[in-house]
């Protein structure tokens, strides 16, 4: 397996989306660095994103479940 094709499984493995792992690769091929790592940073910045969305439903669900926990006692 060459580079791209590891960075390309490791963006899937990652979570990226299609489109995004294919700019990816491709400014990759064009051996455009730089830019290769600003958009992998993007689409970390995306992912730790949704994470913190995840975290903040959660807390709104133990909210509720101490609610209703109080409520039965």
């Amino acid at each position: 397996m060459d580079a791209k094709e590891q960075l390309m499984r490791g963006l899937f493995d990652a979570g990226c989306k299609a489109d995004a792992a294919e700019r990816i690769g491709a400014l990759y091929e064009n051996g455009s660095f730089e830019e290769v790592l600003h958009q992998m940073k993007k689409q970390r910045c995306e992912l730790v994103e949704k994470m913190h969305e995840s975290q903040r439903r959660v807390d709104c669900m133990d909210f509720l479940i101490r609610n209703q926990e109080k409520q039965m006692r």
